[in-house]
């Protein structure tokens, strides 16, 4: 354990968690989303002095796309603490029953979806808002309007919300991606994907084909209730649709009981659930107990284990990504987990494989964590036969055969060489990915075809495409409409805003965060371009690794002719929009909140401070600039007057929170 590992988990969950709810394509199973996030909690704690408020385990959600109106929540949308366990169940109870004693849990299904805020106003339906960042979602309106079982009116004349979960039920998840594959299109990892992706969709049409769904749980309001499963009842007499399975339970116990009854069913339900959540039922016990920076401690999910089924390896082979990383994956015999049928596991690299000991022809234990990527999970050693042949990872690249290196500090094996084909068509795709430069119609399939055609070979290689119409429409399957809509979004690509060009670039560790912070800091290509490292390493977020990859980049001569040939084809090198955050004292200011605020949750007060630019932290240290405190603050307001930090009251907070620009 090291405080680089811990930056190095931070960078990775973050890239992990644009993937899952950005981009709608997660690279890893929850389980490993899971486990590397319970290092990273463990590393914090050893080192309380690495806080960083931006940590995955401080943060709920993802970005807000650019193409949604963003709204900003009347109250925070957070996310659930998560436990695995029975012995973590009997934990989490414990130290609520030690001050509350015996109480009731409402036990609900923990659906496997994209979670949503509706509102109305005098019982018309006025917005619907996705979770996002926790603060601010994206407006999805239209899109919800398409959801049959979602009222548009309700008999409620007050301003009110309802929060719930959209989903994509198995039949529809089914039909979805039958008709995705016989359009030629890749299909959905899995219903919460699916589903993620139907809402997100800029034309609503699209969305109404999907068959969506969606279960309502909580109000953040006044329901007249005292009791959670009572807002459900209230919820539906309103015309919501709210799943009946919930069930008011009284110990671990039942508890557990209960959730095994549940998974041993949980195949035969009309829709994907993931888990259970428990909350305490009682309001005035649930707003006792409070919030951590982004979860409840009222409620918990208890997730399920995978689906595990035993087969065997026939063979193991390595594929190549754009960065040149070797994967290893083993080809199985084929076997059926959780409804789809499983021919192929990742082996995640050659550590992986020593540590368990994997060979070819070994049975094997595997599961498809978080109900997306298989993976093995143990050897059943008991089953050899002395027919397994042990593996030895190659040490020239599959591809183009070129020496490859294992960096030091690092687990994976790299091909360095820059003309490897499968880095050149896994790095041209990810030039003309959605979250880079958005080029529609160079999948990867298409890129290989224009690749072993020699049409497509370098980034430089998309903008003279324009060129070679005759070569393009006499490959297989490419009529003229398909080669003009091509030609008409590679010039809509070179409109593109600086951090997604900085995207496409492929630069190691620079994903589209890094790219913007990139982008606010320099405003043009050129300028990124001559920073030194001292620079660089100096920029927020950008760390001194990334800052050397960054710096290294740019002093390559292959790099700069490549960036000097966009600039002759036209391509965007400027930061097209300027930030329109409010300016005010607390801009750019460290921040920390202590005891008992009146008139705002923490939360509240959190969100407030960082709309108005601060940085909200959790210690007190020298370079605070404000403690903002209220009733009873105990040690934190005491250590900030030894330090000269500036303090100041919920009341002289509220006076300068009324005008934000101030």
């Amino acid at each position: 354990m090291s405080k680089e590992r811990l930056h190095e988990l931070r960078t990775l969950l973050k890239q992990y968690a644009y993937e899952y709810y950005t981009l709608d394509r997660p690279s890893v199973p929850d389980s490993e989303y899971d486990r590397l996030f319970r290092e990273l909690e463990e590393l914090e704690k050893e080192y309380p002095e690495e806080f960083d408020p931006d940590s995955p385990t401080n943060r709920v959600g993802y970005e807000v796309l650019s193409e949604f109106k963003k709204v900003t929540h009347s109250r925070p949308m957070m996310s659930l603490g998560d436990i695995f366990s029975f012995e973590e169940l009997k934990d989490w109870i414990a130290k609520i029953e030690a001050v509350y004693g015996k109480i009731d849990y409402c036990v609900e299904y923990k659906i496997d979806g994209l979670a949503m805020n509706l509102i109305y106003d005098d019982g018309h339906l006025t917005q619907a808002v996705t979770r996002g960042n926790g603060l601010e979602g994206e407006d999805v309106t239209s899109n919800i309007r398409t959801i049959r079982s979602i009222p548009k009116m309700i008999p409620y004349l007050d301003h009110f919300e309802i929060r719930g979960e959209i989903y994509m039920p198995k039949a529809a998840f089914k039909r979805c991606n039958e008709e995705r594959l016989k359009n030629g299109e890749e299909p959905f990892a899995n219903p919460r994907n699916a589903a993620a992706g139907s809402m997100r969709q800029l034309d609503a049409n699209i969305t109404a084909k999907r068959g969506l769904d969606g279960f309502w749980y909580h109000i953040p309001g006044d329901t007249n209730a005292d009791t959670h499963h009572g807002s459900l009842e209230f919820a539906k007499k309103l015309g919501f649709k709210v799943n009946d399975t919930y069930k008011i339970l009284h110990s671990a116990d039942e508890i557990y009981d209960h959730i095994l009854k549940t998974i041993a069913i949980r195949d035969d339900l009309p829709y994907e659930i993931d888990g259970m959540v428990i909350k305490v039922d009682n309001y005035d016990i649930q707003e006792r107990l409070g919030y951590t920076s982004r979860v409840p401690k009222w409620a918990i999910a208890y997730k399920f284990p995978p689906e595990e089924v035993m087969t065997k390896i026939e063979d193991i082979f390595v594929t190549v990504g754009r960065t040149g990383r070797l994967t290893p994956n083993a080809k199985l015999d084929s076997v059926k987990i959780q409804g789809s049928t499983v021919s192929y596991a990742t082996l995640h690299n050659e550590d992986y494989i020593k540590e368990k000991d994997i060979r070819i022809f070994d049975t094997v234990v595997v599961r498809k964590a978080g109900d997306i990527i298989p993976e093995v999970v143990r050897v059943v050693k008991e089953k050899r036969t002395g027919a397994q042949v042990p593996y030895t990872f190659p040490d020239t690249c599959p591809i183009c055969h070129s020496k490859v290196y294992r960096f030091a500090d690092e687990a994976d094996h790299y091909c360095i060489n820059s003309d490897c084909p499968a880095k050149v068509v896994e790095g041209i795709v990810h030039f003309a990915a959605r979250e880079a430069m958005d080029i529609e119609g160079l999948g990867e399939k298409r890129v290989e075809q224009f690749y072993n055609a020699d049409i497509l070979k370098t980034f430089e290689d998309i903008y003279r495409l324009k060129d070679k119409k005759e070569e393009i429409l006499a490959l297989d399957k490419f009529g003229i409409k398909s080669y003009e809509n091509l030609i008409t979004a590679i010039e809509d690509s070179k409109n593109r805003d600086l951090y997604s060009l900085i995207t496409a670039l492929g630069i190691r560790q620079v994903g589209t965060k890094a790219a913007k912070v990139l982008a606010d800091h320099f405003k043009d290509l050129d300028h990124l371009m001559d920073a030194s490292k001292e620079e660089l390493e100096a920029i927020k977020d950008i760390g001194s690794i990334t800052a050397l990859g960054i710096y290294d980049f740019f002093r390559d001569e292959h790099n700069i002719k490549m960036i000097e040939s966009f600039k002759e084809a036209g391509l965007n090198m400027r930061k097209l929009k300027e930030d329109t955050a409010i300016s005010s004292v607390f801009s750019g200011k460290t921040c920390v909140l202590t005891g008992t605020l009146l008139n705002y949750t923490r939360n509240e007060a959190t969100a407030i401070l960082e709309s108005l630019g601060a940085i909200v932290t959790g210690s007190v240290s020298k370079k605070t600039d404000f403690v903002i405190y209220g009733e009873a603050a105990g040690s934190k307001l005491t250590k900030a007057n030894a330090l000269g930090v500036k303090t100041i009251s919920e009341e002289e907070f509220m006076e300068m929170i009324k005008d934000g620009s101030k």
